[in-house]
């Protein structure tokens, strides 16, 4: 049982740092918000249903769990699409920093979802990233329309985590992900239907943008998201939210090199990151003893 949640631990930081990395192609991609993620839900989708059909498995789930399926697709897609427009108006290093409230939101919203009793120290830790973040904004204030799409985008992947959190213990995580990734397409057509956008022009975006697409698609979005959600039967919500706090690291540090002068910040915003990531790392000492501590309990 240990053994399988420290593997699920160690595939969840595999997984922020391909998280990282999708930041810095949705600033390499050079295409509206609204289209990027919808060729990265259905190229994903498209991955996901061949999988599943050459592992045989059934598509099935119940009317009920498919209009819920239905909703936490839309929640996907609208977390996405503020997520690019963050990085399209501000860079990869403010819009990752902001997503460090994912924990904090978290530590609010999974004792309502799943009955359990708020821990201070998830709160605590919570407020602690609060200020590294406010550290960060006080130096960087022309990126503020940034902050707004980047808050908004966390938010809701806050809710769709805790969402999924519920659904993968009734359902495969590939299933239950074609169907979000399905109902995210749909929604997204939908939107680019009635503001005229979609067209065969938006086939016509460069070999650049189609490579960087299908890296999106597959590597960071199909094999990615499928596994995050398959790490929730081991790991708590807010584990997978704290942790994802490591994503603004990697992808800074990703960004610094790939992209280059735009992600260049200020001292106090590497200060404000460092707090970020000792808090992250501090939480994981604590929750370490708790459990060795319940496990003697236990004996």
């Amino acid at each position: 049982m240990q053994n399988d949640k420290l593997k699920s631990y160690l595939n969840l930081h595999l997984i922020v740092f391909i998280w990282g990395f999708t930041a810095v192609l949705g600033a390499l991609i050079t295409i509206d918000a609204e289209v990027l993620v919808w060729f990265r839900m259905l190229f994903a989708a498209l991955f996901l249903a061949a999988f599943i059909l050459t592992k045989r498995k059934s598509f099935g789930v119940s009317t009920k769990a498919a209009l819920k399926l239905i909703f936490i697709g839309l929640l996907i897609a609208l977390h996405w699409i503020f997520f690019f427009k963050a990085i399209h108006v501000s860079n990869v290093s403010i819009t990752l920093s902001v997503f460090s409230l994912g924990a904090f939101f978290a530590s609010l919203l999974e004792p309502l979802f799943y009955g359990r009793k708020v821990l201070w120290y998830e709160v605590f830790f919570g407020l602690i990233i609060i200020a590294g973040l406010a550290m960060i904004m006080q130096v960087e204030v022309h990126y503020l329309q940034g902050v707004y799409y980047a808050l908004a985008s966390i938010i809701l992947g806050v809710l769709f985590t805790l969402l999924n959190g519920k659904m993968i213990t009734q359902h495969d995580s590939t299933v239950i992900t074609v169907y979000e990734f399905g109902a995210g397409v749909v929604f997204i057509s939908i939107y680019l239907l009635w503001q005229n956008k979609l067209n065969w022009q938006i086939f016509d975006m460069g070999t650049n943008n189609w490579v960087l697409l299908l890296v999106l698609s597959s590597v960071c979005t199909a094999y990615a998201f499928t596994a995050s959600v398959k790490v929730m039967q081991k790991l708590t919500p807010y584990t997978v939210m704290l942790t994802t706090n490591l994503e603004p690291v990697y992808g800074i540090i990703l960004a610094y090199f790939i992209i280059g002068e735009k992600e260049k910040m200020s001292t106090e915003f590497y200060f404000g990151a460092l707090i970020i990531v000792a808090t992250v790392i501090l939480n994981g000492v604590i929750k370490h003893y708790s459990n060795q501590a319940n496990l003697k309990v236990q004996v």
